[in-house]
């Protein structure tokens, strides 16, 4: 098993490698958050399209559909019920606004969806709780002196020699 930096586990690192890898894995953890804020953006545009697509739809009906489907339902209202022509046609157009109403509340309804989804938001909200998280991280504990000195002289002669 290796470290994210690729030396092995319980192998001492510098504190160069550990800021390193402590930069590499804070920059992966925001380009994912940003990832996160876009895939939640994108889905709170596909609604907010979604509720436009059904008003569309509702205004497209009401208006294309009236002449034509307000003479046919009119006239058969009338052969049916033997009416005066005047109703046939109220209840014609009726029928046009009620369908025109389904329509207009589905667009409601996914309208409230986009606006209540707080993608971004949450998004900033981890962002903010990460970086609370990392204020809050306290160091390392160092060795005490002793154990130092129970090192070989080898070793601290090395150590001593590369930061010379």
């Amino acid at each position: 098993m290796s470290a994210p930096d690729g030396s092995p586990v319980g192998a001492e690192r510098s504190i160069g490698q550990l800021f390193a890898s402590a930069t590499t894995e804070l920059s992966a953890l925001v380009h994912d958050e940003i990832a996160l804020a876009k895939a939640q953006l994108k889905q709170d545009v596909k609604r907010g399209a979604t509720s436009g697509g059904a008003f569309t739809g509702a205004g497209a009906v009401l208006v294309f559909s009236l002449p034509m489907l307000n003479f046919a339902l009119a006239y058969g209202i009338r052969t049916w019920s033997d009416w005066n022509l005047a109703v046939c046609f109220l209840l014609s157009f009726a029928a046009n606004v009620l369908v025109a109403g389904v329509l207009a509340l589905v667009g409601v309804v996914f309208a409230k969806k986009a606006k209540k989804s707080q993608g971004p938001q949450k998004v900033a909200a981890s962002m903010k709780e990460t970086a609370g998280v990392l204020q809050k991280a306290k160091p390392h504990p160092r060795p005490e002196p002793a154990a130092i000195e129970d090192r070989a002289p080898a070793a601290i002669e090395a150590v001593a020699r590369s930061s010379s």
